[in-house]
């Protein structure tokens, strides 16, 4: 601009630090849109962190140069940008909403990131779930592992146990004779002896000693 008036000047500063400043920013043209129509939109986009403001192309044009984003194709016919302070998904949402029943708005394009957007990226915005059922859902994926994961932890102690108790097993088997019968099966269940409690050593042998020994002596 040559010689240009303060007041512009004011304006271009105020449109580059709104899209500096902003996560997003989206172009519309609002050519047809009533009063009420306005106010509802200016509603809508409020309540989703938006604020619906009306330029001239002229000034949106300067600023944008300034930041290094050529804008040209999206500053046709009178324009409002909205300005997105939050989730940028919900703004779309809300113009896409608008636009089904208003056709006189029309969405241009905008800025993402610092990135040029043109009218269908802004709708696959749109599409996009809201932010707080992304982080819902990447916090099921985090917790889903970790609840494995403490199972796991869980299950080891009596795993371990299982384990052991399996070994104790083999190793008393392996150390019978074959057709031998084992302890548990031929020992009543009332005089199992008590944990702990070896049973008293036996010698077959030992009757027939004594028998032999008492012979002799008579």
């Amino acid at each position: 601009m040559e010689n240009p008036r303060p007041e512009k000047v004011a304006v271009v500063e105020e449109v580059k630090a709104k899209i500096e400043a902003a996560d997003a920013a989206v172009l519309t043209e609002y050519r047809g849109l009533n009063v009420s129509a306005t106010a509802e939109l200016r509603r809508a986009l409020r309540e989703a962190g938006g604020e619906y403001k009306v330029y001239k192309n002229t000034l949106v044009r300067f600023a944008a140069r300034e930041l290094g984003l050529e804008m040209d194709e999206l500053l046709t016919g009178p324009t409002a940008i909205a300005f997105v302070d939050g989730d940028p998904v919900a703004v779309a949402k809300a113009l896409k909403e608008f636009a089904k029943t208003n056709p006189a708005l029309v969405i241009k394009g905008g800025v993402l990131d610092g990135q040029l957007i043109d009218e269908s990226g802004v709708k696959a915005l749109a599409e996009v779930e809201p932010r707080e059922v992304l982080l819902a859902r990447f916090a099921g994926l985090l917790a889903a592992p970790m609840q494995q994961f403490a199972g796991l932890l869980q299950a080891l102690p009596r795993d371990f146990a299982y384990g052991l108790q399996a070994l104790i097993d083999q190793g008393g088997a392996a150390g019978a004779p074959a057709g031998t019968p084992t302890a548990e099966a031929d020992a009543p269940a009332d005089d199992t002896p008590a944990e702990g409690d070896a049973p008293a050593a036996t010698d077959p042998e030992t009757p027939a000693e004594e028998s032999a020994d008492t012979a002799q002596e008579s």
